[in-house]
């Protein structure tokens, strides 16, 4: 293996691993959040609505986020490519809460009649255990313990910073 085959590699394995550690500590927190959401009459309604959905309705409600987000995303390259890199990271950075925020919950009602095509029910355990063994990994390595305390500190100066305006 070359030396730019190993480089690249290792790149593309350090951005999935970040986007998985992304979608890890995101995912279940977000989703709580935008079901907070189902207080609010027309919201709840309309996650009702979801969860009745048939399964190749449920694929493209499931979808929509992520089309919809295009263009934002393509809005922060252009950003960033005509010299606002700052901005177009924080378009980016914002596209990639709402969207993992609303994909998460979106799953949440859908799963189940998504697991009803023969094809999702097949592929999505499958795509599960290769995704828990990459973050098994990914656990084990230094970058995790070194993300895992700074997680920590950020935690507790938060907790610190809160307190002194109660």
């Amino acid at each position: 293996m070359t030396a730019v085959h190993r480089l690249l590699r290792n790149l593309l394995a350090g951005l999935l691993a970040l986007v998985l550690l992304f979608e890890e500590w995101g995912w279940e927190p977000l989703a709580a959040l935008v079901a907070r959401m189902a207080r609010l009459r027309p919201w709840a309604w309309t996650e009702g609505q979801i969860t009745r959905l048939p399964p190749w309705a449920a694929v493209l409600v499931f979808v929509a986020p992520v089309l919809a987000l295009l263009p934002v995303k393509l809005a922060a390259l252009y950003f960033i490519g005509s010299g606002h890199p700052v901005l177009g990271l924080l378009v980016l950075l914002a596209a990639k809460v709402v969207g993992t925020a609303l994909l998460a919950r979106l799953f949440s009602l859908t799963e189940p009649a998504l697991m009803r095509l023969p094809w999702f029910a097949r592929w999505y355990p499958n795509w599960k255990t290769w995704k828990d063994g990459q973050i098994g990994q990914l656990r084990k390595s230094g970058f995790w313990s070194a993300l895992t305390q700074m997680r920590a500190r950020v935690k507790a100066r938060w907790v610190l910073w809160r307190r002194q305006f109660r």
